[in-house]
């Protein structure tokens, strides 16, 4: 594992690469968490995560939906860890002004693949250390919403 200096310097010379979740429920709302962290602090945001060095993209989505979505979520009966069962939306720009360490004059370049999956349930997934909260909104409610990040609302535009 890197170092917070290390670190700081990747995302200061390179894009990192994630993978976004886009989980909609049976209705086909969709599930956002309140981010802790930065970068996009305080937005409303679709779970995901960075996919880590000499990890397969079959990997990282496995370890993202578990430690994005956890048991309540991971189960089964509610949704696949698969990437195989998700649906590839595309791959996305995120920019952001500012980073993980909120160092100042480093902003943040992630390339992303945006999947969609459908939860079988509409459990929230519990509170943790990257977000305070989660909701459900349908896709015309996020897109008025200032208060969801437009990085996740791209996933419903056009």
């Amino acid at each position: 594992m890197l170092s917070s200096d290390d670190f700081l310097s990747v995302v200061r010379l390179a894009p990192l690469v994630a993978i976004d979740l886009i989980v909609t429920d049976p209705r086909g709302a969709v599930l956002l968490g309140c981010r802790r962290n930065r970068p996009a602090q305080g937005s409303w945001f679709v779970p995901g995560g960075r996919i880590r060095k000499g990890e397969t993209l079959d990997d990282a989505f496995r370890r993202i939906v578990r430690d994005e979505l956890g048991d309540t979520m991971g189960g089964p009966a509610c949704i696949s860890a698969r990437r195989a069962d998700a649906v590839l939306l595309g791959v996305y720009e995120h920019f952001y002004d500012d980073n993980f360490a909120g160092a100042a004059g480093i902003g943040t370049h992630y390339v992303v693949f945006g999947y969609r999956m459908t939860a079988g349930s509409v459990t929230l997934p519990r509170q943790e250390a990257q977000h305070s909260a989660y909701r459900w909104m349908l896709p015309a409610e996020l897109l008025a919403d200032d208060t969801v990040h437009a990085n996740t609302k791209a996933y419903f535009a056009g």
